[in-house]
């Protein structure tokens, strides 16, 4: 077997004359969305695999097609003959405009095969004298695919070493998501190697030395691993015992490293390369020429082996030494390298000669942590989930490094200035204040480059096309018209954002019931459950309100401090598409009740962090009456409908009676407008339920049924049941009546008494007035085969429906014309949104900015304007 290397995310141009097994050999080895087919994209364009004429249409499809792959960081094979140095061009082009090594693997078989596999082609029209110029150009193309700029060439030389190829698909040195840490990582030393050790004895490592006393090793005793950010060397007093320790600090498995630009330009130094001995070079030679000849040659090899730029923890985090945009994660080409270690500049220069660099992290809009040195700032300052970690140790400042995932800064002081800067750089009053400051996320920058206040949003943050980012559910899609909807309501309407953390999900309708008199049944769910592997799901009741979502805090204090709340407030309680329900007297009655619960029950302990008590809490809950929120809604939507049938039908029924007693022939009629007049007094009672008077808090009930998040964290993988054992405590708790209790019910689903008992359940519930209930799964977050399954599906009474879908939607006719609704879309909103909603929380209990957070919250409620039936 012959084994040739393919890293993971790469262009594979597969290269061979016409009847060389090109496509047999894709087919092989790759998967069937991974290769694109020349011939194949000739087919689209003409309808004729084999039209010659339709190459060039053929081609911009293949590119095409080939730069939305590799956008998306999939790996992309080119199956064509590609024997014109012209034809590889373009493909060598299109890998580094996107970042991606290209490949070439090259089919070297006889010319005799090739004709012969041709002539066997009843599609194939041409003849032996096509296959011999294509195989004159790949032999004078052998000598040259590395020179046009591919990364790896393998050339497969007859029929058997063809067939005993095997692909190894190697991953990217960048790509080290496997690494999971804790990590600490530590910002640019520039050869301060007291510091250094004093910051690794301060992280808790053990520093290990040598015969000489110098130190070699440093490790930690719980297995916590550093990882360097770079500039290790030049300026300061000791580079060569910086690169001991850390060298073998790597070479024992305790460290990781990138190299910055002063390792890069030492390489070319000990190259012999004429290179200028400037910015601390000199000094680094000049103790280096102290060394052995076999410590350079290490030091040598060391620095230019080290990666550019490290993906590490499941791609959460990347460490490069000058930052690096999202576009470049886990990428290789030229200018990946060169903005990793140098960063990008304007092309401009400062009054004291330096470059003057892009604030890149000021657009930096990714899901993973970047931490990065180079350019060195007095105190760190987090911006948009990227800090410099270089704090100009060997300036005299401090050498920094943050414990991940911790996210704490762990500094100590310099020594001394060991290097005067060409730039003047001040210097805090100590390390510990620099602590103190960095600590603030949000903190005023300091140094070179532009900050973002992360507390301040930007409405460039969500307008146009969005895709954001979630752990759960990969890339969520928002078009522009949808964001440009939702602006006007989150700007007109919605709470304050930074109190606004969380909007709730829509919920998706059970399947249609195939027949009957009703349009949704229990049976629908359990089976859409029972098929994604749920064994047991909790039915909950639906109340009679409208979802909340009600964030309380502990005391004014925290209010004011977490969440920028006015003095008085205290939390906020919000509808699903982020109004407040009350006016802040209103509001705060209620979250007093709240409160005073959460107090009695010992819940801010039990919620909150190991050891310590959380400061809020933010609930999942319903809010009744339905006319609290929608009052106007009722009298002029749902009121006036039964009003105006109340009054005229019964006058109808009445004149068509009389008719009837004359002779006249309208039985029909009769009976069709006697049916809709009791389908009018079914309307009026089904609304009437949800409408009953309210004073202050007098009337008014709150339902809490799932505890969403706390300083703690998130709860989505605690049970339902935890979670309704939580809300049952605070409503025994409460004396003031106002917090009420959500009956619930476990159902096995492959138990057919217990889906039996599921389905009378929600009979007794409906048939007493109820609006129905939702089924979800009892272990809450829940992953199938096929992904995410939906965090809840609703099954609603048949009086309930009758509000959705008007007064006489029971008639046979109606019925059927609606169990006919489109289910899908509702399902995919309902899944996008869950995702969002718990990305948005994850998100604001890390600590990340607040626009971070609003970008999830906005998708929400940018996804509520999709064109989905709002009946469903």
């Amino acid at each position: 077997m012959t084994a040739l290397t393919v890293p993971a995310l790469s262009l594979v141009v597969l290269v061979g004359v016409s009847g060389s097994g090109k496509s047999t050999f894709a087919a092989e080895h790759f998967g069937p969305f991974e290769t694109l087919s020349s011939d194949f994209c000739r087919g689209l364009v003409s309808n004729d695999p084999n039209d010659q004429a339709a190459t060039a249409a053929a081609f911009d499809v293949l590119h095409h097609v080939a730069a939305t792959r590799l956008d998306a960081g999939l790996l992309t094979v080119v199956d064509a003959t590609n024997v014109q140095q012209a034809a590889r061009r373009s493909l060598v082009d299109l890998a580094r405009a996107h970042d991606v090594l290209p490949v070439a693997i090259v089919l070297d078989v006889p010319e005799a095969v090739c004709v012969e596999r041709n002539a066997a082609r009843t599609d194939r029209g041409f003849g032996a004298h096509v296959v011999r110029r294509q195989r004159d150009q790949l032999r004078r193309s052998l000598r040259s695919l590395s020179r046009e700029g591919f990364r790896t060439v393998h050339v497969l030389r007859g029929v058997e070493e063809v067939a005993a190829a095997v692909i190894e698909r190697q991953p990217l040195r960048s790509d080290r998501r496997d690494e999971t840490g804790p990590f600490d990582v530590v910002g640019d030393v520039h050869g301060c190697r007291a510091e250094l050790e004093e910051l690794l004895g301060r992280l808790g490592y053990v520093v290990e030395h040598d015969a000489e006393g110098r130190p070699v090793d440093a490790v930690h005793p719980e297995g916590r691993r550093a990882v360097f950010v770079g500039d290790l060397v030049d300026r300061g007093p000791d580079s060569p015992g910086v690169l001991r320790l850390v060298m073998g600090m790597v070479g024992a498995g305790h460290a990781l490293a990138v190299p910055g630009n002063h390792e890069n330009k030492l390489v070319r130094a000990l190259d012999g390369r004429q290179v200028q001995t400037s910015h601390g070079l000199a000094e680094t030679l000049a103790q280096l020429e102290g060394e052995t000849p076999e410590f350079r040659a290490e030091v040598r090899a060391f620095c230019d082996g080290l990666v550019a730029h490290l993906v590490l923890d499941g791609g959460a985090l990347v460490v490069a030494h000058a930052g690096l945009k999202e576009a470049f994660h886990n990428r290789a080409s030229g200018r990946v390298r060169s903005f990793a270690l140098y960063g990008e500049t304007t092309g401009e220069t400062d009054e004291f000669g330096l470059p003057v660099r892009y604030p890149w992290a000021e657009d930096y809009r990714g899901r993973a942590m970047v931490l990065y040195g180079h350019t060195p700032t007095p105190v760190p300052a987090w911006v948009n989930n990227t800090l410099c970690l270089d704090t100009g140790c060997v300036f005299g400042g401090a050498l920094t490094a943050l414990r991940y995932p911790e996210r704490e800064l762990v500094q100590v002081p310099a020594q001394q200035v060991w290097y005067a800067p060409a730039k003047p750089f001040v210097v805090p009053g100590d390390a510990a204040d620099a602590g103190d400051a960095a600590d603030a996320d949000g903190a005023a920058s300091v140094g070179v480059g532009a900050r973002r206040d992360p507390g301040v949003l930007d409405v460039t943050d969500v307008l146009g096309k969005r895709v954001v980012e979630t752990a759960l559910h990969g890339r969520v899609s928002v078009a522009a018209e949808n964001a440009a909807g939702a602006l006007e309501v989150m700007s007109r309407f919605a709470v304050d954002p930074r109190r606004l953390i969380y909007l709730p999900p829509t919920m998706s309708p059970c399947a249609t019931a195939p027949d009957g008199p009703l349009l949704e049944h229990p049976t629908q769910a359990f089976d859409a459950y029972r098929a994604d592997g749920v064994a047991q799901v909790v039915c909950e009741e639906k109340h009679m309100g409208s979802r909340a979502v009600v964030l309380v805090c502990r005391d004014a204090d925290v209010a004011a401090s977490r969440f920028g709340m006015p003095p008085g407030v205290t939390g906020v309680v919000h509808t699903r598409t982020g109004r407040p329900f009350f006016d802040d007297a209103r509001s705060e009655a209620l979250l007093a009740v709240v409160r005073a619960a959460l107090d009695a029950t010992g819940s801010w302990d039990t919620l909150g962090p190991d050891g310590a008590a959380t400061g809020w809490v933010l609930l999942d809950a319903e809010l009744m009456p339905w006319s609290v929120k929608a009052e106007e809604l009722l009298r002029t939507q749902y009121a006036s409908v039964g009003a105006a049938a109340r009054a005229a039908l019964p006058a109808a029924v009445a004149s068509l009676e009389a008719a009837a007693a004359r002779g006249l022939p309208v039985d029909a009629l009769l009976a069709s407008t006697r049916s809709r007049l009791g389908n009018a007094e079914q309307f009026a009672d089904a609304y009437r339920r949800y409408v009953w008077p309210t004073d202050g808090l007098d009337g008014v009930r709150l339902a809490p049924f799932q505890v969403l998040a706390s300083e703690a964290g998130t709860f989505e993988t605690r049970d339902h049941l935890w979670h309704l054992g939580v809300a049952d405590a605070l409503v025994a708790a409460d004396p003031t009546g106002v917090l009420t209790a959500t009956r619930r019910l476990v159902v096995d689903t492959g138990d057919p008494a217990s889906v039996a008992a599921g389905v009378t359940w929600w009979e007794d519930l409906t048939g007493d007035g109820g609006e129905g209930m939702v089924v979800k799964p009892l272990a809450n977050l829940t992953r199938a085969r096929k992904g995410l399954v939906q965090p809840g599906i609703k099954v609603r009474g048949r009086e309930y429906l009758r509000i959705i879908y008007g007064p006489d939607y029971t008639e046979p006719a109606n019925l059927e014309r609606l169990r006919s609704r489109h289910l899908g879309r509702k399902r995919s909103l309902a899944l996008r949104e869950y995702v969002l909603g718990l990305e948005a929380l994850t998100r604001f209990c890390a600590g990340e900015p607040l626009w971070r957070v609003h970008e999830a919250v906005f998708a929400v409620l940018a996804l509520e304007s999709e064109a989905v039936d709002p009946r469903l």
